[in-house]
């Protein structure tokens, strides 16, 4: 179910567990935390895109800067402090304006902030569990592929 909410195959899913796994403290928030960091899934969160999927195209296709260098790569791990631009050229996309428009109501994560005249995003804190709205037992997910 995780994996298709973030649009990941088993083979991306499989490293982004390992990669939680080593790290301190519980694999299962860990793993929420590494897949909430993914630039595609950020740029989703911001409301610059009505999906993952579109979201990941946009990203593909080089309409996000981060820190103000084009990052096309979804997978793309973002920290505290960085800063999630649209391309000044890509700003006026149809696709961008219309998103804006439908995910108004949707409200950004607290772990977030957006200036939306910029068109500007930044991580303002690493995500919390309690931070993550999803309907998810990671503690299934951990005991599953601990195997």
């Amino acid at each position: 179910k995780v994996k298709r909410m973030y649009g990941l195959l088993e083979k991306q899913f499989r490293s982004t567990f390992d990669r939680a796994s080593r790290m301190r403290g519980m694999a299962g928030e860990n793993l929420l935390m590494l897949l909430e960091r993914r630039l595609d899934n950020v740029v989703y969160r911001l409301g610059l895109a009505t999906s993952r999927p579109q979201a990941r195209q946009l990203v593909r296709h080089g309409h996000v800067r981060v820190n103000g260098k084009r990052a096309d790569i979804p997978s793309y791990s973002l920290k505290a402090g960085d800063a999630v631009s649209v391309r000044e050229r890509s700003a006026q996309k149809a696709s961008i304006v219309y998103a804006m428009e439908e995910v108004k109501g949707r409200g950004i994560p607290d772990w977030l902030e957006f200036d939306q005249a910029a068109l500007t995003g930044r991580v303002a804190s690493l995500p919390t569990r309690e931070q993550i709205n999803l309907p998810v037992q990671e503690q299934l997910i951990v005991e599953l592929y601990s195997k």
